[in-house]
């Protein structure tokens, strides 16, 4: 990378960060500098979604809704610039830039660089960018233990349920129930020795064990025994920061990769007779990271599964493994459940619906309908299947009640469309800031119809027909019925560019 480019990476970093408080001592680091070869994406790993936010986002949501007043850094490196526009410039949260990927290790020294040693003293956590599941439940916790137990340093564990040859992951290393001698471990029984990354279990030799001194005493493990470990390093960690300061300029990059892993510091806290401490989550799937494609999938219908447990007993989705609602939606349809009021809301298969949609009693949405943006339902609405429903950010989009929107129809853009209103198949509407769209109480549209930018007043039909910034009015005929508009095409433009083939 060019110097010209990397000076421009550290002046966006310096110009989204924001101020650390010092009067909080909580820092959460998260580690987003990675690219993720195996992902095999132009896009940045962190900025691959689940359930419709970048996995960087969940990771940094967490934190900030575990401890509301965390402070947070970002550490950004392969597609840096990406990163930090997703995130932005928000409180208490600052920017480090690692030039060079040269290991976890290095990049928490990358971040310390951020902080403030005389006017800091407290806690740093530590989390990867990709494990887009944690929630805040599952920060409250480990925060909770690591002072309940007032460790130095704590490691969150996950249990890997696949085949061992499958587990790619940092393999945790306990003191045994026995020493190499035959005598008992004592009090020592279930330590955390030391974190061996998967790549350096694999260089050992096949037939010599390979061996580690704990608290004075010798214990050896198999290369077998090593890979068969389902208990594995989730890459989540709390440190004492004065202690983490201390020791994590000493770890060295003698291992198969040459870089300098965080894990390193377990064996340099233990040297030192400082304590480290493991839990698990309740959850093991909050522990998820992924590296290719196929385990964010797999991390994709665990969030699709959440969301139904939520909702499956408040509305009705046809199909829990083909829907998609902004967890935004989810949370209203929930204090909407709260009122006691039923709520008749159903959703059909392929249903998605994105964030900013306002939900109401007694909505039917058909088959693989998409609504996006400041969409307002009214009360009793139907929405026949393969219907599109946006609009883009600063419109409004408001839906009367009692409403029928039919199959196919395609409606985006700044529209009001009022009460008992029907929208028959075929039909194709938008509305402008500069020309909104406003369809009165009790109009009809069908047939091949679009409409753009125009006011439709109450009572009105229309059929195939095309009208472009009109006003349509409620004309009364002399028998009493209202004037329909049937075959309405305004006239051609380029007509002079248009010719018959001989």
């Amino acid at each position: 990378m060019e110097v010209k480019e990397q000076q421009e990476i550290l002046n966006i970093a310096e110009n989204l960060s924001s101020p650390l408080n010092y009067n909080v001592h909580e820092i959460a680091v998260i580690l987003a500098a990675g690219h993720g070869k195996r992902i095999k994406s132009q896009k940045s790993k962190m900025l691959h979604k689940i359930w419709g936010i970048p996995t960087v986002e969940r990771v940094f949501n967490a934190c900030r809704n575990g401890s509301h007043d965390i402070n947070i850094i970002l550490v950004v490196g392969i597609k840096a610039k990406d990163v930090m526009e997703v995130v932005g410039k928000r409180e208490a949260t600052g920017f480090a830039y690692q030039a060079t990927q040269n290991g976890t290790g290095h990049a928490v020294q990358v971040a310390l660089e951020k902080i403030d040693e005389k006017l800091f003293d407290g806690v740093v956590y530590i989390l990867p960018g990709d494990m887009g599941l944690i929630d805040a439940a599952t920060m409250k916790r480990f925060r909770s233990e690591f002072t309940k137990t007032n460790s130095d340093m704590m490691v969150l564990t996950g249990i890997y349920e696949g085949k061992p040859e499958d587990n790619s992951y940092g393999r945790i290393i306990r003191v045994k129930e026995k020493d190499d001698t035959g005598n008992s471990s004592g009090k020592d029984i279930g330590k955390v020795i030391e974190i061996m990354e998967h790549k350096d279990i694999l260089s050992l030799p096949d037939e010599v064990p390979y061996q580690v001194k704990y608290n004075n005493r010798n214990y050896s493990y198999t290369k077998k025994e090593l890979i068969d470990n389902n208990e594995f390093n989730s890459g989540v960690y709390a440190f004492k920061y004065k202690k983490l300061v201390e020791l994590i300029y000493s770890i060295s990059s003698n291992n198969v990769q040459n870089e300098i892993y965080i894990t390193d510091l377990i064996s340099l806290f233990n040297k030192k007779g400082y304590s480290v401490t493991a839990i698990s989550p309740l959850e093991q799937y909050v522990v998820m990271g992924f590296n290719n494609k196929s385990v964010l999938k797999e991390m994709e219908a665990v969030a699709r599964k959440k969301v139904y447990e939520k909702l499956k007993d408040i509305i009705e989705i046809d199909d829990p493994e083909d829907f998609f609602i902004d967890e935004s939606v989810v949370d209203d349809i929930i204090e909407m459940d709260k009122k006691n009021i039923p709520l008749d809301i159903s959703i059909g298969k392929g249903v998605h619906i994105d964030k900013g949609v306002k939900l109401n009693y007694n909505l039917a949405l058909g088959k693989n309908v998409f609504i996006s943006g400041k969409v307002n339902f009214g009360k009793n609405v139907n929405v026949h299947q393969n219907v599109h429903l946006s609009c883009f950010e600063g419109q409004n989009f408001k839906i009367g009640n009692n409403v029928e929107i039919l199959s196919g129809d395609i409606i985006k853009g700044n529209i009001v469309i009022g009460d008992h209103a029907r929208i028959e198949s075929s039909v194709n509407m938008t509305g402008s800031d500069e020309y909104p769209l406003r369809i009165g109480k009790n109009v009809l549209i069908k047939g091949t119809s679009y409409i753009f930018g125009s006011a439709i007043e109450d009572d009105v039909h229309i059929e195939h027909s095309v009208i472009i910034k009109k006003r349509v009015d409620r004309l009364i005929k002399r028998d009493g019925t209202i004037q329909p508009i049937r075959f309405y095409l305004p006239m051609p433009e380029g007509i002079d560019a248009v010719e018959d083939l001989e």
